[in-house]
């Protein structure tokens, strides 16, 4: 299967701490991949790394086999809703019509079927109703909704996501992993920072398992196992025995 990322030995230092060490993974075109591990384990910065956002330490990290920065127009990245300012005076429709623009000239003209677009994506994730609504004014849910409508605007064949579905309730949750299905009907891919192990079967088709270092890569039904599971969370008996004489707790 042909690859639309590839890296080899990446790793991203903070400070004097290794957050992520020599992962060296592809991850196949059109799959709906999960990004799965423990606080702390590398996930967000793992897309950051991908997008060129953090210095990083890498032989060979290629999308769509480019440089991300030739292929940006192609990505679609989603970050967790702490990161974005959500008392900045803009409405909904403002935020997705970004989606239009972020690939063009400042100065672009938007012309009708570009709002078409948006309204088309406000609607995919039933915001029409509130589409003038400042954002400040959004649940976590919708505020959720109005960056992947976004994304949808700008028609992508990537979409990077870091936990789209943390603080949503569960009508949002349908919808957005409703949209997750469709863009792989479309043929585009999404990779995905996710929390919940109870919906990765569910919810995708490809995980990547990592603390620090990369612990599995693969489709769901021969990557997601317990042995991979217990490993990515508690890591090996001499690392779990360790943390239980250090502080008397222990995971079962």
């Amino acid at each position: 299967m042909t690859s639309i990322i590839t890296i080899k030995n990446l790793s991203v230092d903070y400070q004097q701490t290794r957050a992520i060490d020599q992962i060296t993974l592809a991850i196949p075109m059109h799959v709906r991949a999960a990004i799965i591990g423990p606080n702390g384990a590398g996930k967000s910065t793992l897309l950051k790394a991908i997008m060129n956002l953090i210095p990083t330490q890498v032989d060979k990290l290629t999308i769509f086999d480019s440089p991300v920065q030739k292929v940006l127009h192609r990505i679609a990245y989603v970050p967790q809703t702490s990161e974005v300012n959500w008392n900045f005076p803009t409405t909904v429709y403002d935020v997705v019509l970004m989606g239009i623009s972020s690939n063009r000239w400042i100065f672009h003209k938007i012309k009708a079927q570009d709002r078409e677009k948006v309204d088309d994506a406000i609607q995919k994730m039933s915001l029409y109703d509130i589409k003038h609504r400042n954002i400040n004014q959004l649940s976590g849910g919708q505020k959720q909704r109005v960056f992947i409508a976004r994304a949808i605007a700008q028609d992508a064949d990537l979409y990077l996501l870091d936990e789209p579905l943390a603080g949503v309730d569960m009508y949002s949750e349908k919808i957005i992993m409703d949209q997750f299905s469709k863009f792989q009907k479309e043929g585009k891919t999404s990779l995905t920072v996710h929390h919940d192990l109870n919906t990765v079967s569910s919810y995708f088709d490809s995980v990547i398992m990592l603390n620090k270092i990369l612990i599995a890569n693969g489709p769901i039904d021969t990557t997601f196992t317990a042995e991979n599971i217990n490993q990515t969370y508690y890591g090996s008996r001499q690392i779990v025995d360790a943390v239980y004489e250090e502080t008397g707790v222990i995971h079962s």
